[in-house]
């Protein structure tokens, strides 16, 4: 399949046609689909006829998710909402404001009934009637009740619409809800995409694969794509050499910490987190909080980030560094004695670390237990 260099000519504007595949097919590689899906992508999103229309609406949120997707670069967010996505409605991007803003919202909702996308950022208050936030006079309850069921499917955008965030953290005064919850047992696609906010090309896979396939991503037990969730931050942190090592640091500013040392020690949640932080980055430029010598706080983890102490050490359910360590090369002039008392010990250090996995894969089924 080819993308028509007219429909091209319009979608790519500063980018030239190579450089638009280019992103098309590290999006399909990205989200597991193969190089051979580039096209396909790229045609997709040139064809105008297939842009999903999108209603995105606005809860109890800090604008985060909104700014993030403001810095996207490849494409950038006047291509996005323009030539990959119809943005129909979006408080903070609106060219309108009051009634018209309201008028469009529901004209929209009601010609494109059935297929349009309904992005929720931010969490629902529900205590009172929902009074605690309110647009246009009605309560983001009713309008999010309302919505949902006309839409093809539900994006709950940030870690407020997914897990609660800030605004559910105790004691919760306004008894702030995940957008999932809500709608929980209303047959209606939901797909969660937590962060704090969450890298915004994991917002942008998702939809390019919708109108590629017009169909959602594999999904994990948690409603999220399984392409950016699938893996521990912990698994691939550029950190992780020190964690097995046993170097960490100790607190900020220390020896430990200057050099790169691992952050478990001061709080990481990187072992207990999923998402693809630490290989995707952020702002394009290999931004994210561990490479900056914070520690991860787990703010896509429900459970975790706002609900745990933010520098308490990690729950290591799956893995934990060994209690010691054989050398890595025996001295010299010891022959092959030396070599084979190497081997063993490389065996008694691999027992250990068998044993402190088992062990905490035991903390963490009886942690289910409890």
């Amino acid at each position: 399949m080819k993308c028509g260099e007219s429909d091209l000519s319009s979608l790519l504007g500063d980018y030239s046609r190579r450089d638009f595949l280019k992103v098309c097919t590290a999006s399909a590689v990205y989200m597991g689909l193969g190089e051979s899906f580039g096209p396909q992508v790229a045609e997709a999103a040139a064809n105008a006829a297939k842009r999903p229309p999108v209603i995105w609406l606005s809860a109890q949120e800090c604008t985060g998710c909104t700014e993030t997707l403001l810095r996207t670069g490849h494409p950038t967010l006047e291509t996005l909402i323009l030539d990959l996505i119809s943005l129909e409605y979006h408080e903070t991007l609106n060219a309108g404001s009051g009634h018209q803003a309201e008028e469009f919202r529901a004209h929209s909702i009601e010609e494109n009934k059935g297929k349009f996308i309904l992005v929720v950022d931010g969490a629902i208050p529900v205590k009172d009637g929902g009074i605690y936030c309110k647009i246009a006079g009605r309560t983001a309850l009713e309008i999010l009740e309302e919505t949902a069921p006309q839409a093809a499917a539900v994006i709950a955008i940030g870690s407020c619409a997914s897990w609660g965030g800030v605004p559910a953290a105790e004691p919760n005064p306004t008894g702030a809800t995940p957008v999932h919850k809500i709608l929980e047992g209303k047959g209606i696609a939901i797909i969660n995409i937590p962060g704090c906010p969450p890298n915004p090309y994991n917002f942008l896979s998702t939809v390019l694969y919708y109108v590629t396939l017009n169909k959602l991503p594999e999904l994990d037990d948690k409603l999220r794509p399984k392409f950016a969730y699938g893996r521990l931050i912990h698994e691939n942190c550029e950190r992780r050499a020190h964690f097995d090592a046993g170097r960490f640091a100790e607190q900020f500013g220390d020896e430990g910490h200057r050099k790169g040392y691992c952050l478990y020690k001061l709080g990481c949640k990187g072992p207990e987190t999923y998402n693809n932080c630490s290989t995707l980055r952020f702002n394009d430029i290999g931004v994210w909080p561990v490479n900056t010598g914070h520690p991860c706080f787990g703010c896509s983890e429900g459970g975790v980030g706002f609900s745990t102490p933010l520098h308490s050490p990690a729950q290591l359910h799956h893995i934990t560094p060994p209690a010691w360590f054989p050398s890595a090369t025996p001295e010299k002039g010891k022959g092959a004695s030396a070599l084979a008392a190497a081997v063993a010990g490389a065996a008694v250090g691999a027992g250990i670390v068998a044993a402190g996995m088992n062990l905490g894969k035991k903390d963490h089924e009886e942690d289910e237990e409890s």
